[in-house]
């Protein structure tokens, strides 16, 4: 029989489980109780040196996670990912949350293939194995054979809808009850975070819902030679069961398994920040569950950039264009530190009320972000403006809205997987040139106001500072500093002689007038720039560096 399953409905799903006391009552007092038991145990043996009682704390940690279901598991994933949080020995144990549980029974698996695909396993493929292949929080895979090629049949665990629907009614109950005695300060939002959480992992138990989620996906990187979408498979796909060709990669789990694979960490580092900035900024359509066991390293690509695969398109998410807008703005007030304009921002985003006195948040903006972004970009990370800002939304009236619950999810395990594979990576060495190229090379409307705010002010004058740091941070900071010299003179030259380039020409000719007179140092100053960036020297160079990387 196939199943139809209902929308996440905060309101109609807490009726629900309160109508079935003899289920909610004792699954809340269990889980209570088991955190409490956790709890102590870390309280009391956190900080042990001896290597056995932690590598016990850290296999019981793992036993609780299993233990409490498909929700926790999701939450442990997350962790997971965050080398910088958790402790070596409890992370190699929490990674095995990633597709590494306990396997359901294999007769059931084989039911729910029938009762989804019609026909048994044995009669839709050559070649069905005994037991699955991986098993995660949602389902397990096996490794199936049909014409000579090898499919990934993903199989729902049993249950699963019942299980989800209890456990985040339950989250949210807790959450928003016990949400004032926490250290935190998310605003009024922690119960509408734990709502976009049950939206989305209701959407991801529907794998109709993800079939359609990874054909969207692959069509946006379809001219993408470095990323790879393995192919939806149809005929074998239902609600329960998803089917799609086989990945021969290497999961991007730790440096060590990618050195013995001949595979260079940092090449694929680098294609997975631009792929996920490309997700963020230009497609507004991203992966929100980027842990290393849905991401494999693929044979072939360069030392710049690695081929990689995504997998398991369930937990999907879109971004607003103008979020997607104001948050590209932001980062350039953090560049050219503007407080007062990045807590417009703020505000714009929903992270600050109408009525809040931006005023007042400059200094404290100011002492969490001054420095991060400029002379110290090689220096920054999420985590420690992250601990920052954590102590600047509990002094002030910060919240954080439910829709960015899973870009902030996305964006920090993205972090988190590449430091695993670099523990000195920082991710604004990849992001800040990515950001400044797009201001610099994309001729849309929205983009090209950007860009203006940067180079002129609000009398129209040229501000060569914000212009030169602009370039610095595409040419200097880049860790390929000529390869994008001929792609920018390129759109600059197009767009200064464009129709959208009229505002550019007038502003430019407004600039060398002051005081009704011709003023021509700043002209020169911006000439020089360009001229000592776009040397002759430079781009021949930027061509020898683009023929070596098609090469």
């Amino acid at each position: 029989m196939k199943r139809s399953y209902s929308k996440y409905s905060a309101k109609d799903d807490l009726l629900w489980l309160i109508l079935r006391p003899w289920i909610f009552i004792p699954r809340v007092l269990y889980i209570l109780l088991t955190f409490i038991f956790l709890f102590l145990r870390i309280l009391f043996q956190g900080n042990s040196k001896n290597k056995n009682v932690q590598k016990n704390l850290s296999k019981y940690l793992f036993d609780v996670i299993t233990d409490l279901g498909p929700c926790f598991i999701k939450l442990g994933q997350a962790l997971s990912t965050r080398p910088d949080l958790v402790r070596q020995d409890w992370l190699t144990e929490l990674t095995k949350l990633q597709d590494n549980l306990p396997a359901f029974d294999h007769k059931i698996a084989l039911k729910i293939i029938e009762e989804e695909l019609g026909s048994p396993a044995n009669e839709l493929f050559e070649e069905f194995p005994d037991s699955p292949i991986a098993s995660a929080s949602l389902g397990q895979v096996y490794k199936a054979k049909i014409n000579n090629s090898y499919l990934a049949v993903k199989v729902q665990r049993p249950n699963l809808y019942f299980l989800i629907r209890r456990d985040v009614v339950i989250l949210r109950f807790l959450g928003t009850f016990l949400s004032p005695l926490l250290p935190l300060n998310i605003g009024v939002g922690i119960g509408e975070i734990i709502d976009e959480f049950g939206k989305t992992l209701f959407d991801e138990i529907d794998y109709q819902k993800e079939a359609e989620n990874a054909l969207r996906f692959a069509n946006l990187f379809k001219e993408n030679p470095n990323i790879f979408i393995p192919k939806l498979e149809k005929q074998f796909s239902s609600k329960r069961v998803i089917t799609t060709s086989w990945i021969d990669g290497v999961k991007l789990r730790d440096r060590a398994l990618l050195e013995e694979n001949n595979l260079i960490p940092a090449s694929f580092i680098k294609t997975c920040v631009i792929s996920g900035l490309q997700q963020l900024f230009e497609f507004g359509y991203f992966h929100a569950d980027p842990h290393p066991g849905n991401m494999f390293a693929l044979k072939g690509g360069n030392a710049d950039c690695g081929n990689l695969a995504y997998v398991d398109f369930g937990m999907m998410d879109t971004i607003t264009n103008s979020d997607r807008l104001n948050l590209i703005k932001a980062i350039v007030h953090i560049i050219n530190e503007e407080y007062y304009l990045l807590a417009e921002d703020f505000q714009k985003l929903g992270f600050l009320t109408k009525e809040q006195d931006l005023q007042k948040l400059v200094e404290p903006l100011k002492e969490v972000l001054g420095g991060s972004f400029g002379a110290e970009v090689g220096n920054f990370n999420l985590k420690n403006v992250t601990d920052k800002f954590s102590k600047l939304m509990y002094s002030y009236p910060f919240r954080v809205p439910s829709r960015f619950a899973l870009i902030i999810r996305a964006v920090v395990s993205q972090e988190g997987l590449a430091l695993r594979l670099d523990p000195e990576f920082k991710i604004l060495k990849i992001a800040y040139p990515y950001i400044a190229k797009k201001l610099l090379t994309d001729n849309s409307e929205e983009i090209l106001e950007i860009l203006l705010e940067v180079v002129f002010d609000k009398k129209g004058q040229i501000q060569i500072e914000k212009v030169e740091s602009l370039l610095n941070i595409l040419f200097r900071d880049s860790e390929n500093i000529n390869s994008d010299l001929i792609p920018v003179a390129n759109a600059g030259l197009k767009l200064f002689v464009s129709k959208k380039g009229s505002e550019v020409r007038k502003n430019l000719l407004l600039s060398l007038i002051k005081d009704e007179k011709l003023e021509f140092t700043d002209a020169k100053k911006l000439l020089t720039l360009i001229r000592d960036t776009f040397s002759p020297l430079n781009m021949a160079k930027s061509a020898v560096q683009n023929i070596i990387s098609t090469v």
